[in-house]
């Protein structure tokens, strides 16, 4: 399968400003992302994890290295729109995405931009809003909406741009449970059904789970790289940097240090539960 997004030595370091100094965030990062997978990207506070994001369709630009989506140098100028037709991008606060007082209204606005036909961009907010569940509410105020349906409004404005890859930066940090619930089934389906490659920043273990792939990012570089099976049974290195572990993770990383003996890539519940089952069912 093809690279959507490559990097190569990608170096990154937000410049000096005021009293503050220049601060490096990371160096050499050599990363390839296929075309269609989803990938989840955690790593503590700091790390540099939506500095890389925005590295991904050019909202900011590497200091050193180079970023490819599709074989686009993000450096150059003159293909910087394509880019972004390429990669969008949804941000952790959706009240910062919503420019307009109609939710239909909102999610056209990104296509007139681009000078998209009328009947087109007709066609393309319709199947946005039923893609992400919010078609009956396309009439209605942004601002009425809860967190989720917000959110799920600012994933249909990227998708009305149909881009081949979304870039999701901490989208459910601001959301309740049940919020967080529909923006990340949104997402899998995306993924799953329409084949689009996902790129997603979290902090919630639970959400990285669903993932093909996910990267830890710590001090400055890629500290794993894997399914999340392979990271996350890697309990004692991502505590070193300050990460959690899912709670399936936990329990049987816990349940070994009083002398039991369960996998640690059993992420799901039902397979936590099974593999303690099979090894009660051992001892006795």
């Amino acid at each position: 399968m093809s690279n959507i997004i490559r990097t190569e030595a990608l170096s990154f370091t937000y410049p000096a400003s005021g009293d503050r100094l220049s601060l490096p965030v990371f160096e050499q990062v050599n990363l390839e992302i296929e075309a269609g997978s989803f990938t989840a990207v955690i790593g503590p506070n700091g790390c540099g994890k939506s500095t890389l994001a925005k590295q991904f369709n050019g909202v900011l630009l590497p200091s050193g290295g180079t970023v490819w989506i599709e074989g686009m140098d993000t450096s150059d100028e003159a293909l910087l729109l394509e880019i972004r037709r390429t990669v969008g991008m949804v941000f952790q606060n959706p009240d910062n995405q919503i420019v307009a007082n109609v939710v239909e209204e909102d999610v056209a606005f990104a296509p007139e931009n681009l000078g998209i036909p009328s009947a087109e961009i007709r066609q393309r907010v319709d199947e946005a809003l039923k893609t992400v569940g919010m078609y009956d509410y396309r009439e209605h105020a942004p601002h009425l909406l809860s967190g989720g349906q917000k959110q799920r409004i600012a994933i249909a404005g990227v998708l009305a741009m149909r881009p081949k890859c979304i870039v999701l930066d901490e989208p459910t940090a601001m959301l309740d449970p049940q919020g967080r619930k529909e923006v990340i089934a949104t997402i899998s389906r995306l993924n799953k059904e329409q084949g689009m490659t996902v790129v997603l920043i979290t902090h919630h273990m639970s959400e990285a789970v669903n993932a093909d792939r996910v990267l830890v990012m710590h001090r400055g570089g890629i500290l794993l790289d894997g399914t999340p099976r392979e990271v996350f049974a890697q309990v004692e290195t991502l505590r070193s940097a300050g990460l959690d572990v899912p709670q399936t993770v936990e329990l049987a990383f816990r349940l070994n240090q009083n002398g039991w003996s369960l996998p640690l890539d059993a992420l799901t519940v039902e397979e936590c539960a099974e593999a303690i089952a099979k090894a009660l069912e051992i001892e006795n």
